[in-house]
């Protein structure tokens, strides 16, 4: 997710760069088995018995955390714990979600080639034993799903696509890694490996791998946050041959053929997920800005750096209009009256895109700029975000981007949300 001011929130960039590119951006600008495809569901959300006084009618207002595994970014502390030390570290996180009153936990289960479930697609993941492709010794995803159902809290599956690594040698990859064994669908770029999206033999792998998940586990959804093409460094991404070879002859346009390539990749998805479980969300967390307004009157009034549409080729919008999205959390991570991208400015305009459609909108929160950033030295800014999500009926609820950084209770804001905005439980949907 992109940390940076025009970056990726959840790339988790050092703070002190985090405001150099706010400052330039504005300067520019101005179970084990009991989880299988056979389990019988936990209780609904709505069965939740907390109340807050005699006679509280719950509402229904999504409240999710992310959960980063990436370089343990959230959880595990570090790799190759002892399995119940991992154990206590994910109920510990439980723990203070209840706390919170909060419904729903969007953990990363596939943070590159990798994955925190024994597959048959992906080799496990390095976060959890220090060596991708060591067995664990446990299915963390099975027990992450119980303890979450067992508090009738949503478990949301969080995968990333098209990355494969964070950095850019094949050979440090388990030798069994996709990317090893098929090298022709994998680009370096900008320090790190990623499946070529415009090749369809990846496309298919990676729509298989995720019916895998929906087929074997009893999530809640599917979610996949803002990486779809990588965010662009000075030179372009390097997919010419697949282009001449998969695009040239229907597309005069690179760029219109790269997010076509994406289209398939949401629409395939999509469909999967609901031939196979149609109670199973399917739900895309963007960068916080569609398009600008000057460059397409029905953007947002903005002047963001990249955005969804041109620089990422992720046509958000299609995906609502379509139906192939359950719910849409754009990540607004930027303060309101920021002059660039304001985050009061940005919320009505999500609010406008989904109206009409079944699509749930819920606002991706910046808490990892709160006291950290000077622009987030304010403690009011946050609650005022979630105020200002309560005026708009189509904003549903919220997802907070970091568990680690909703703990630190920066500026007190937690406790707010525990005493205050959050006092009274909810349910998701």
């Amino acid at each position: 997710m992109a940390t940076a001011s025009f970056g990726n929130a959840h790339f988790k960039k050092p703070v002190t760069l985090l405001y150099a590119c706010i400052l330039i951006c504005v300067a520019a600008s101005l179970l084990t088995s009991a989880c299988g495809a056979n389990a019988v569901p936990p209780p609904p959300p709505t069965t939740q018995t907390q109340t807050c006084a005699s006679g509280y009618k719950m509402p229904t207002e999504f409240r999710g955390v992310w959960v980063a595994t990436t370089s343990n970014l959230d959880w595990p502390a570090k790799p190759n714990l002892p399995i119940e030390t991992q154990k206590q570290g994910f109920l510990a996180i439980l723990d203070q979600l209840q706390k919170m009153h909060m419904n729903a936990i969007v953990v990363q289960i596939k943070p590159g080639a990798d994955a925190f479930y024994p597959s048959h697609y992906w080799p496990w993941s390095q976060y959890l034993t220090g060596t991708q492709g060591r067995d664990p010794g446990y299915d963390p995803l099975a027990f992450m799903l119980t303890e979450t159902h067992k508090r009738h809290i949503e478990f949301h599956a969080w995968l990333n696509p098209y990355r494969v690594s964070t950095q850019d040698h094949l050979d440090r990859l388990a030798a069994n890694n996709p990317a090893r064994l098929h090298p022709d669908w994998v680009v370096s770029y900008g320090g790190q490996l990623y499946f070529d999206p415009g090749i369809p033999d990846a496309r298919n792998f990676l729509v298989s791998s995720i019916s895998e998940v929906v087929h074997n586990y009893n999530i809640d959804a599917i979610h996949f946050d803002d990486y779809f093409y990588p965010y662009p460094t000075k030179e372009d991404f390097p997919d010419n041959a697949s282009y001449q070879k998969y695009g040239g002859a229907q597309f005069a346009q690179k760029a219109d053929w790269r997010r076509d390539n994406v289209d398939q990749l949401i629409r395939d998805v999509s469909q999967v997920i609901k031939q196979s479980k149609p109670n199973v969300q399917f739900g895309v967390s963007p960068f916080g800005v569609w398009r600008n307004k000057s460059v397409d009157p029905t953007g947002s009034d903005t002047r963001a750096g990249p955005t969804d549409y041109d620089f990422l080729y992720a046509d958000i919008r299609t995906w609502i209009r379509r139906g192939w999205l359950d719910y849409v959390a754009p990540q607004i991570y930027w303060n309101i009256g920021f002059a660039a991208a304001a985050y009061d400015k940005l919320v009505p305009w999500w609010a406008k895109e989904v109206a009409g459609t079944n699509v749930r909108l819920y606002i991706g929160q910046a808490v990892y700029k709160i006291g950290t950033d000077p622009l987030w030295s304010n403690p009011e800014e946050m609650p005022n975000q979630l105020k200002l999500n309560r005026q708009f009926n189509a904003v549903r609820g919220s997802i907070f981007f970091s568990m680690k950084d909703l703990s630190a209770n920066r500026l007190g804001f937690t406790d707010r949300l525990i005493k205050d905005i959050y006092k009274c439980s909810a349910q998701a949907k």
